[in-house]
């Protein structure tokens, strides 16, 4: 591999070198090489919360069980969902052929590093059975007495349930870390050799105290078959080309489909169909938000990183984050307009759980959280290129995408005199998050912050047009 690095490839020369003449961003002809360091104490820590949250769990399930499950299902949809949204934000973009992201397109993409850890915490979900899903026992029946129910038995029975839920995630979870590869692997070749590429260093001292196995054992696996930088990177930049637009489609069936099973479902007389996209919307916007989140903490790494992920980096992130936050109260405004409107009971009833007591004031907060602090706190162009400001922001509505699907699972489920918010709830937060934390690190500590090789410039259409025609745009 070490032979075809030693030259400079075109491809690099012509994607990092030039701009197309109908674009406004710069993308630098050398892009940095820089890895987070590696903090035993960071580690320590995040692993701490994933262990006092693991023996909570399992203290609380001892005493309410079918509270900890719920609380254990809505965690995990909401931390799948952002590590999903994030990948998302990394393929719409590379479809879109963006630039303004150059600098934190990795940051998205090192969300990924939670997929394997949500698809080992998603095993002990299946099991749960009746104990979960109120309509198991009644489809077992023979014949089903519930009319509704027996119509709607071809989809919810639990083989069905079962084969979709695996299936479905482990097609989409293996399409976002194939992209991730085929993202990772021309870097391999580029940062071969480079002074910390293989190396670790103590944050606080900055002395080299180790080789980092782990940067070596995913070089090895990357680069298994290596054929050399300029076809590794015109071989990359086809596949995920092919690749991304399936995942989208992939993207919004799947993320329906949980969705479906595991929110709507619990109140099975029940639907809407503005309940998917609201769903999968959602898991792209906390995608964006937690990426902002991510980079404003990067931004302190050093004045490279500082400079490379920017104010108009923080300008478009902040207007993706604001604009979604009008999407998000579309979505959830056409789908309430449409159940006020028909007054027809078996669609208020959803509705009716979440907007009486004891829930009610929890819905109210959702809003304020999901759209009167970002809507309000994002209108400007100051807040979001402001780092503490931007991110206060995107934490708060981090927090209310979190309330959101604690309030998609518990009210429909949850007997009334269960506490509807508390130490269950927060304990299990804490282990999802510990976890997830940790694989972010590693994610960021084990590959270059900044995607070191960047895509080919394709002639835009327009300029394809011009020049079949002979005309000139100068």
């Amino acid at each position: 591999m070490s032979a075809s690095c030693s030259v400079m490839p075109v491809i690099r020369r012509r994607a990092r070198g030039q701009s197309s003449p109908m674009s406004h961003i710069h993308v630098p002809s050398e892009i940095p090489i820089r890895y987070l360091a590696r903090s035993k104490k960071w580690d320590m820590i995040f692993l701490g919360m994933f262990v006092v949250g693991f023996v909570g769990f399992f203290f609380a399930r001892s005493i309410d069980p079918d509270r900890a499950w719920q609380s254990y299902v809505s965690n995990w949809l909401f931390f799948t969902n952002i590590a999903m949204g994030a990948v998302l934000l990394t393929v719409v973009t590379w479809i879109t052929k963006a630039k303004w992201n150059w600098s934190v397109r990795r940051v998205s993409l090192a969300f990924v590093a939670f997929l394997p850890v949500s698809l080992v915490m998603f095993v002990p979900m299946l099991l749960l059975g009746e104990s979960y899903f109120p309509w198991i026992a009644e489809v077992a029946q023979d014949p089903i007495l519930d009319p509704i129910l027996a119509k709607k038995s071809a989809y919810l029975n639990p083989t069905f349930l079962l084969a979709r839920n695996v299936i479905g995630v482990l097609v989409l979870f293996g399409m976002s870390l194939y992209f991730a590869y085929l993202a990772l692997r021309p870097d391999m070749g580029l940062t071969e050799g480079h002074a910390d590429a293989d190396q670790a260093f103590d944050t606080g001292t900055g002395a080299i105290v180790s080789t980092n196995r782990g940067r070596e054992f995913c070089r090895e696996g990357l680069s298994r078959g290596w054929l050399g930088q300029e076809i590794e990177e015109v071989v990359s930049y086809r596949r995920m080309t092919r690749l991304a637009p399936a995942f989208v489609i992939v993207y919004a069936v799947v993320m329906s489909m949980l969705s479906y099973d595991w929110v709507m479902s619990l109140e099975p007389h029940w639907f809407s169909t503005m309940m998917g996209p609201w769903f999968f919307m959602g898991a792209f916007w906390s995608g964006i938000a937690a990426t902002a989140i991510t980079v404003t903490f990067l931004k302190r790494e050093g004045d490279v990183l500082d400079k490379a992920m920017g104010r108009q980096q923080l300008h478009d992130l902040g207007k993706l984050t604001f604009a979604f936050s009008v999407f998000w109260a579309y979505l959830f405004f056409a789908q309430y307009l449409v159940i006020w409107y028909g007054k027809l009971p078996w669609e208020q009833i959803w509705i009716i759980h979440r907007a009486e007591e004891p829930w009610g004031k929890w819905s109210a907060l959702l809003i304020v959280m999901c759209f009167v602090v970002p809507f309000a706190g994002l209108i400007g162009r100051k807040p979001k290129m402001t780092p503490w400001i931007f991110r206060s922001i995107a934490i708060v509505l981090l927090a209310g995408l979190w309330l959101e699907k604690h309030l998609m699972v518990a009210p429909s489920v949850r007997s009334a005199d269960t506490p509807t918010l508390g130490g269950t709830e927060l304990v299990v937060a804490l282990m999802f998050l510990g976890i997830f934390l940790y694989a972010i690190r590693w994610f960021l500590s084990t590959f270059p912050l900044i995607q070191v090789w960047q895509p080919m410039v394709d002639p835009e259409t327009f300029e394809v047009e011009m020049a079949a025609s002979g005309m000139s745009y100068e």
